[in-house]
């Protein structure tokens, strides 16, 4: 404390604070020479006493300004509004936010109600981790809670001087790494969803020259491996395929399917595969990504990678007419739909964004990264190229209005990929969260030019949009641009 503001706060004392102090130094000071020095020190002493009580309130006050004011600038910064708050409450959910701690009841509040999007933060990956995630690499499929996984190959006939021809696709449910059941197919299996209404299965017929007509196939198998029926779709294309295969909650099925590139189409069968309607509409060149039931209709997810259009939305009612369409863009970022589903009245989006850069051959998502690895002579570990992927994805949840399709609120996740979205019996949604943790460079390589490992993790989401769990899956997932 500097002389002036020690004589100020002196100034501001009590005169009969001082005369009591003076008068016993006086009376001190008819005593011997080394009284004097205790009457020095003792009044010194009396007067620090009573600066120390006066400077501790007023230190105190200052403090507590001091800690408002940081609270108040933290919730400006943040966007939080301090409506209905005390001064104390302010003060207490800024600590208990920047704590980490979140145990303040009026923290929760103060975030539902103000901030649209949260920042979910990773914690680093030791090399422990890492040396198990490698030793992981070679996963091929995940068990369900209950133990059971699919897989499915193709059994070819073999003809002499000719091509082998597909003989049946076959489709191998497995419980703790034993097989249950196999099923047959007359088709090509290009996918399957599994339901608790049963098993759909669809896929395509083969075909042996482009004269013919690919026909998509779709057929349905109870949990005992009982196919309990199947049939092509003949809606009069050369060329259909299945996208998804969505249960309509009355006991139908909902088959949305692509028809002659060019055709968006909704087909509608009943539980013992006969077909109850068809609609088809013209939406051009579009490939359908992703589909969820959405009410009583659905929402689907069209895309181009020729247009660069990776975040349309399209809606569609339980009859196939398609009843509204969106699209996410941004500035400075495109963003990428990964998978949806809806939950608790809201649609769910799972996506990642990255920064909008020049194409570099077809690689349009990691351009800033060739071209700094093209300006360092080709050469990079990857030790320095891990980090740099990273910061190059932000994995999004999106929790939307499902009448105009208008994000609610967000969350996030730096240096991961979204991933699948699924609904876990009614009671929350799961999100996968693929996070990168190693990428090399691979400049020979035709199908990518950065490859990598993922680790995934899953957020679980309560009926109301919080967030309420977090595991590491224990899985991986490939990373390849």
């Amino acid at each position: 404390m500097n002389r002036e503001k020690l004589s100020e706060i002196i100034s501001g004392i009590d005169d009969k604070y001082v005369d009591e102090a003076t008068g016993s130094a006086a009376k001190a000071g008819r005593s011997a020479a080394p009284k004097v020095r205790r009457f020095r020190w003792g009044m010194a002493a009396a007067c620090v006493l009573v600066v120390l009580a006066l400077g501790s309130a007023v230190y105190a006050r200052a403090a507590e300004a001091r800690a408002y004011e940081t609270a108040v600038t933290f919730f400006e910064e943040n966007g939080l509004s301090p409506e209905g708050l005390s001064r104390s409450e302010i003060k207490e959910v800024y600590r208990d936010i920047t704590t980490r701690r979140f145990t303040f009841g009026k923290t929760t509040e103060v975030i539902r109600q103000t901030v649209p999007g949260w920042e979910i933060a990773q914690r680093d990956t030791s090399p422990e981790e890492l040396a198990a995630l490698w030793d992981r690499r070679t996963r091929t499929e995940t068990p369900e809670e209950d133990g059971i996984s699919f897989r499915w190959d193709y059994r070819y006939a073999h003809h002499e001087g000719r091509s082998d021809t597909l003989e049946a696709s076959l489709l191998e449910c497995r419980r703790d790494g034993e097989t249950v059941w196999t099923a047959e197919f007359p088709f090509y299996l290009d996918d399957f969803a599994r339901y608790p209404e049963g098993i759909l299965v669809w896929g395509w017929n083969e075909t042996l020259t482009s004269g013919e007509t690919a026909y998509a196939w779709i057929a349905c198998v109870d949990e005992r491996g009982e196919v309990l029926w199947q049939q092509p779709l003949l809606h009069g294309f050369q060329l259909e395929s299945i996208a998804a295969v969505l249960p309509d909650g009355e006991g139908a099925w909902g088959v949305i399917s692509r028809g002659d590139l060019r055709y968006l189409c909704l087909s509608r069968y009943d539980p013992a595969g006969k077909e109850l309607s068809f609609r088809q509409t013209e939406v051009g060149n579009y490939g359908i990504w992703n589909a969820a039931r959405l009410g009583d209709g659905y929402i689907l997810q069209l895309g181009s990678y020729n247009e660069g259009d990776y975040a349309h939305l399209f809606r569609m009612d339980r009859e196939g007419n398609v009843i509204g369409d969106y699209a996410y863009e941004g500035e400075d970022c495109v963003y990428h739909i990964v998978d949806m589903a809806e939950f608790g009245g809201k649609v769910y989006l799972s996506a990642y964004a990255v920064p909008v850069q020049h194409d570099e051959g077809g690689r349009h998502e990691i351009a800033r990264i060739l071209d700094y690895i093209f300006d360092h002579g080709w050469e990079i570990t990857e030790e320095e190229l891990t980090p740099l992927v990273r910061e190059n994805y932000t994995a999004l949840l999106l929790l939307c209005d499902p009448e105009g399709g208008t994000p609610r609120t967000f969350y996030s996740v730096q240096g991961s990929l979204g991933g699948k979205l699924s609904v876990k019996d009614g009671s929350c949604l799961e999100w996968d969260v693929e996070s990168v943790v190693s990428a090399f460079f691979s400049p020979a390589t035709s199908a990518f030019s950065i490859g990598g490992t993922c680790q995934v993790f899953r957020y679980a989401f309560d009926a109301s949009g919080a967030l309420i769990g977090l595991t590491d899956t224990g899985e991986t997932a490939r990373y390849a641009r």
